[in-house]
């Protein structure tokens, strides 16, 4: 019999268990790939311990300047159990906002200069009678939405599925590098970022936490080495440590941080308008091009 009430939903109704493990995995795995992630991983639905101390230790060193975020929670934002309720896994997932941009920058640099293609080449220069100012490569456009998308389509197999499970990206609940570390995605280079193998930091995070029980990855080991070249390459030496950024200095969060701009960094400011780059494409992993189509870490 109908019900009487015309806006009521149904709900899908599951029978026997839920699925789960490896080969469930795989097909989530699958879903996130076709649908724009570069690379996919699990993490455990636990207490981020190691993230927990090091906000806690950030704060009281006084390297946090006034950022909210993560810090603003540390409790909440290391523990995934606390959003979704008998949450035990993370799909990780990481998008590339590298790739789309340098493609095009390829495309223009191969056209051919004469006929049709000459004027267009001309047309994309710059114009030397304009003032121009930096902007960090990440705010070129809003590549944490179509994050969210790719995300949603696991999202939405998991509930159909029976799970709970909900997105989360660009999201002040979850630290979403210590994720990717606990996913075995990359490690935490010296600029704080993290680095996937042969490809770098140029990705946006986010997770779909998920009351699914699923095979969770393995932390890489440290892939940087000797190499420390992204520590000199900060215009304001705010790589006060391999892996410790202080926010006192960094031209990103003083580009972002209501208020007036520190006067004591306005020579290293020179010509950006929104964040900053240098850390990351001084860093042999984000190489131009770093993330090629057929990039798959599972």
């Amino acid at each position: 019999m109908a019900s009487d009430n015309p806006t009521r939903k149904r709900t899908r109704k599951v029978t026997g268990p839920l699925p789960e493990g490896e080969g469930y995995w795989h097909e989530l795995r699958d879903i996130g790939l076709a649908h724009g992630l570069d690379a996919v991983g699990v993490a455990p639905a636990s207490q981020m311990s190691r993230a927990f101390d090091q906000i806690v230790a950030r704060v009281r060193d006084g390297l946090v300047n006034d950022m909210q975020f993560t810090f603003r929670n540390p409790t909440r934002s290391t523990s995934p159990q606390l959003s979704v309720v008998g949450a035990r896994s993370m799909i990780v997932g990481v998008r590339s906002y590298a790739r789309e941009v340098d493609l095009a920058l390829e495309d223009l640099e191969t056209q051919d200069l004469t006929g049709d293609n000459h004027s267009t080449a001309i047309q994309a220069k710059p114009a030397v009678d304009r003032v121009e100012g930096k902007v960090a490569r990440y705010a070129w456009a809003d590549h944490n939405e179509g994050l969210k998308q790719s995300l949603r389509a696991v999202m939405k197999r998991l509930r159909d599925d029976g799970h709970r499970a909900v997105v989360f990206a660009d999201d002040n609940s979850i630290v979403d590098r210590e994720s990717a570390y606990l996913a075995g995605l990359g490690w935490y280079g010296k600029n704080a970022n993290i680095l996937l193998p042969g490809a770098g930091s140029f990705f946006v995070i986010g997770c779909v936490v998920t009351t699914a029980q699923l095979p969770v990855g393995i932390p890489l080991d440290d892939g940087c080495g000797a190499c420390s070249r992204c520590i000199p390459a900060c215009p304001t030496n705010a790589i006060v440590e391999p892996g410790v950024i202080d926010a006192n200095k960094c031209l990103s969060w003083l580009l972002q941080k209501p208020g007036v701009f520190d006067s004591r960094y306005r020579i290293a400011l020179h010509d950006r308008i929104y964040g900053c780059d240098d850390c990351q494409t001084s860093c042999p992993q984000t190489v131009r091009r770093s993330v090629p189509v057929q990039l798959r870490i599972t």
